[in-house]
Formats: C-alpha cells, structure tokens, sequence
C-alpha cells in the first residue's frame, strides 16, 4: 500500500529534503510509525506522546484534501493511493 505524504518545509530536514515521500500503513498512526523507520524524528514533529498520541496541536494533516481531526484523527483509515498533506499551523497578527 503506497501513501504519498508532502513533507512542509520545516521538516524536510527529516527527509533530506524530500518535498514527498510515500510511506505505508492503514491508518494515520500506521503511517506515521511507517515513516519514522526511514525519516527518524519526524514522527516526533507530529505526535504528541504526553498528549494520549494525538496529533500535535499547530499541526494539520489532510486525508486527500480534508482534515483529519473532522474524520478519525490519527486512526483516520487510509487506502492505497492516498495522498497526506502535512502543514504547519500559522498564527500571527497584530500585537
């Protein structure tokens, strides 16, 4: 089962500079653990353990273009062919 996940600038450090990589399993925390075994730290950027292993709070994840935390968060069911997009959350404004 092959996943194409796009890598944010931010941690392309974790992928030598991979703008994609494709990656492997049947959900979200799958992939992720999937990823880890050939980008290690990345799944750190993106998990927080202390949190019950949830996604990290300033960072989204799309399912082929939708949210995961409107789906099933990290056990969001993943199929062949998906695409993952990751993003940093971005906040700013006026002071």
């Amino acid at each position: 089962m092959a996943i194409e996940v796009r890598i944010p600038t931010i941690l392309r450090q974790y992928t030598d500079g991979q703008k994609a990589v494709e990656g492997n399993g049947d959900t979200l925390a799958k992939l992720f653990a999937d990823l880890e075994t050939r980008h290690t730290g990345i799944q750190d950027r993106l998990i927080d353990k202390a949190n019950g292993e949830q996604l990290r709070r300033f960072v989204n994840v799309y399912l082929n273009d939708e949210d995961v935390r409107f789906l099933d968060g990290i056990e969001t069911k993943l199929s062949d062919g998906d695409s993952i997009t990751i993003l940093p959350a971005v906040a700013g404004g006026m002071a």
